[in-house]
């Protein structure tokens, strides 16, 4: 296929594969992935629905149409559409991080964890799934378990400030003010703007 300059010619080029093979699942997810990339999402969703239609097993897609979920705030949407990724996957690893993420965000703690685990059992280097499963477990109380889990989100990026930041807050936890100084420090080196009070607590 002849490489596109600029993502208007790479529609361009989508649309033609469609023009010459309408049921080409794969053409319809690249021109829906395009779309969303310059904020057309109507046209984007349409396009990633006729993809799921000629292709049902394109996981991709499902996700997809899921992050349109999550941008419209509909998280029980985002939530479905990922459980159908992983249904038409095994072992998906991307769609049981986001079933991880969502689950937390609707205080679904324990499904949230079991997903998270799935999606790390699939992919040991899938480090947001790691920080997820690290805040899960401080939710639940579980804090030697979510300091293990930043720290191998840590082994992945050392230079992940979000992780050092989350570590710093489950010290604190544990009482152990001088390893979360050390790690705020560090989260601030790396430019992650920590909260005041978390800042204020670690004096």
């Amino acid at each position: 296929m002849e490489k596109a300059k600029n993502v208007d010619e790479y529609i361009a080029i989508q649309r033609g594969a469609i023009a010459s093979n309408p049921d080409c699942g794969n053409s319809h997810y690249n021109l829906g992935v395009a779309l969303m990339g310059k904020k057309l999402y109507k046209e984007a969703e349409m396009e990633l629905l006729e993809a799921i239609g000629c292709s049902p097993t394109l996981s991709e897609a499902y996700v997809q149409l899921g992050g349109l979920c999550l941008k419209d705030e509909d998280l029980e949407g985002c939530l479905e559409y990922n459980k159908k990724a992983v249904s038409c996957r095994a072992g998906f690893s991307i769609g049981y991080g986001n079933i991880g993420f969502i689950n937390l965000q609707l205080g679904k703690t324990d499904e949230a964890i079991a997903a998270l685990k799935k999606a790390i059992t699939f992919n040991q280097r899938f480090i947001q799934a790691y920080t997820t499963l690290a805040n899960a477990y401080l939710i639940k109380g579980l804090i030697d378990e979510s300091i293990k889990a930043n720290k191998k989100a840590l082994e992945l990026e050392p230079d992940f400030a979000i992780a050092h930041n989350n570590i710093a807050l489950t010290y604190l936890e544990k009482g152990d003010k001088q390893q979360a100084k050390k790690h705020i420090k560090k989260a601030q080196e790396l430019g992650y703007e920590v909260e005041a009070k978390l800042l204020e607590a670690i004096k």
